[in-house]
């Protein structure tokens, strides 16, 4: 499985099966494996924090169903910023970041590359990191307190002078990108055409596509167009979910 964290293997599988309709999901032993989940104690552990904290929402009765919160979807946004954009709208606000790391400071830089990772952030310059998320909030929660919040500095600007699709395959790589999902799509096709049962099918197309997920900034349709390959294949996954889950 492409993702550690359980918290986030949960937020995922409730997405991915029910999408912005945010429906209830009934978490059988099938649909649990297929994100490398079992409903073992400690899974019913970070199910029981993620209720208190207002991430997901259980429904009544004894069949085990839960659904995803505005909240919940939101936290998973940070790590997958691909989704955000399915169902909100972008505020037209870019955030740049800035830092420089002294080179014998370079653990806390590439710490910091790791949780931002799933920001949407693009190399403008040397230093400077573009986006089109919310992220100013969570970087100085992210750093406050701690030595490398003195490297930092974020701003934001509704305002962009030039051309935005040079601007958008220099910052964002948008032809690799596109490369990147068709790609995808080719080995779906593969997967899809061998003789194997639904679920284990299922399972190969969540993964490659979790993995091809990690590195999608999330760009928003008024840069890239509502018909962009992120969102044809999200609506080829769904196909594909309905066909192998029924």
């Amino acid at each position: 499985m492409p993702v550690k964290e359980r918290r986030i293997k949960i937020l995922l599988m409730l997405f991915l099966i029910r999408d912005v309709s945010f429906d209830l999901v009934q978490l059988e032993a099938g649909l649990l494996d297929l994100f490398d989940l079992s409903l073992n104690q400690k899974t019913k552990g970070t199910l029981s924090a993620m209720l208190k904290d207002g991430l997901i929402e259980k429904a009544d009765g004894e069949v085990v169903e839960y659904k995803l919160t505005d909240r919940g979807f939101h936290v998973l946004c940070m790590e997958f910023p691909a989704f955000r954009f399915m169902k909100d709208e972008w505020d037209g606000v870019w955030r740049i970041i800035s830092y420089e790391i002294p080179e014998r400071k370079r653990h806390l830089r590439d710490r910091l590359r790791r949780e931002m990772r799933g920001w949407g952030l693009g190399p403008w310059h040397r230093s400077f990191w573009m986006t089109a998320h919310p992220v100013i909030g969570p970087l100085r929660d992210l750093v406050y307190g701690r030595e490398e919040e003195q490297y930092i500095q974020a701003f934001e600007s509704t305002h962009m002078f030039g051309d935005i699709d040079t601007m958008v395959e220099k910052v964002w790589g948008r032809s690799k990108l596109e490369e990147m999902y068709k790609n995808l799509f080719k080995e779906w096709h593969m997967v899809l055409s061998k003789d194997e049962e639904k679920l284990v099918k299922m399972k190969q197309v969540v993964y490659s596509y979790i993995r091809i997920l990690k590195d999608d900034p999330g760009l928003p349709p008024s840069l890239v167009g509502k018909k962009w390959i992120s969102v044809e294949a999200f609506s080829i996954f769904k196909e594909i979910r309905g066909i192998l889950l029924g």
